[in-house]
């Protein structure tokens, strides 16, 4: 496969700041280690621009092309935080934190922009200037949108922007995408049931909250087998559920549940939270109990742009043989989402290979990827912003 030869060559320091950052784990924004360690890396490098604490501790960096005569900017993004997870993988360089680590990739995600920021600094083999975007707080944070209310797109005048995720279950060597719907939105909600609670041997004296939340739970589940248009991918979970008893001769009196919904569009997310809140209330009502619903809006639906992503299934043929321009969409959310709703751009999945999924405590991030993911990095911008004749 056609990786850039300078990255090929450099591939095992770039794997070697990954297992550094795969040693050392951050949270959330508290990344200033993470933070750090990149910016040390990019003045080495010789960046044009560095600027830390854009989305309170995410880092950007500039690079320029050799020339700029078009005034063209394109953002690259990776994320850096990793998840509260105590890791089983067995790899000798894993996790020193306790309760902390990558399981996601995204030390890969970070080492891999690293790389293309040295190539780009080194090579300047294009016409505009490149946008290095290290963000916070992707697990759950929304550190995507922190940094464009941040005034990340303005401020560089970014037109173009694209980010990578690697994949286990995709062979290494291997790129998919799609244009349109990629990734779910993702929505948290939260069930307050409350009746009157009394002797579980008089059943008739109290409003068995127990009961009526099964009945919820159940319930639940037609919001998607009757309620969305079945070609519209949706998903309903009730994750928790909790009495306010201990009890095994307490009827409780009140009952909370928690839970999530993922869909690909915007109009089934609504249409998702309106039949929720209606089953929840007049289920607890026709037992005579009362339902609350707080829901919590999270990512929204991460949708590729068709023109970019063309160009990144363009540059992804550069790099590989192996590119699926039409994968199907899955079910996580993606806090990319944000960027991609301020600007045009497109997101790709790498191959991992045959590992544990995502957020499992046995995962390992594919360093054989490395060199392909910065190969596809340059190669949209040596591509978008190609070097004037």
């Amino acid at each position: 496969m056609p990786v850039k030869n300078s990255i090929a060559q450099n591939s095992g320091t770039i794997t070697e700041w990954r297992r550094y950052l795969h040693q050392h784990p951050e949270l959330m924004y508290d990344v200033h280690e993470t933070a750090a360690f990149v910016v040390d890396k990019l003045r080495s490098f010789g960046a044009d621009e560095i600027v830390t604490g854009i989305g309170r501790t995410g880092v950007v960096a500039v690079v320029k092309g050799r020339t700029d005569t078009k005034g063209r900017v394109i953002g690259l993004r990776a994320d850096m935080d990793a998840l509260p997870i105590s890791e089983a993988s067995g790899v000798d360089y894993a996790s020193t934190v306790p309760g902390k680590m990558h399981a996601c990739g995204h030390d890969g995600h970070t080492a891999i922009l690293l790389g293309v920021a040295q190539y780009l600094s080194e090579t300047r083999n294009f016409d505009g200037t490149a946008v290095l975007i290290f963000q916070p707080a992707e697990e759950g944070g929304a550190g995507g949108r922190a940094m464009v209310e941040d005034g990340l797109m303005d401020r560089w005048n970014i037109q173009e922007v694209y980010g990578l995720h690697n994949s286990p279950g995709i062979p290494v060597g291997h790129f998919a995408i799609r244009p349109g719907p990629l990734l779910a939105s993702s929505d948290e909600f939260e069930i307050l049931v409350t009746g009157r609670g009394g002797h579980a041997a008089a059943p008739h004296e109290a409003v068995d909250t127990t009961l009526v939340a099964a009945q919820i739970v159940v319930a639940l589940q037609s919001v998607v087998s009757r309620n969305v248009n079945p070609v519209r991918p949706a998903v309903v979970t009730v994750g928790t559920f909790q009495t306010d008893s201990n009890a095994s001769n307490v009827i409780a009196h009140s009952v909370r549940m928690e839970g999530t919904v993922r869909t690909l569009a915007t109009e089934v997310r609504a249409q998702a939270e309106e039949r929720i809140r209606a089953l929840c209330e007049h289920t607890a009502s026709a037992y005579g109990a009362t339902a609350e619903v707080i829901w919590t809006p999270g990512y929204p639906v991460t949708v590729n742009h068709p023109d970019q992503t063309a160009f990144a299934v363009e540059a992804a043929r550069a790099v590989s043989d192996h590119v699926d321009d039409d994968t199907d969409p899955i079910l996580p959310a993606e806090d990319f989402s944000y960027m991609l709703e301020a600007r045009p751009g497109a997101y790709m999945f790498l191959g991992n290979g045959d590992t544990p999924m995502c957020h499992h405590p046995a995962y390992v991030f594919s360093d054989d990827a490395i060199p392909l993911g910065c190969s596809w990095f340059a190669e949209l911008v040596e591509c978008r912003m190609p070097v004037s004749a």
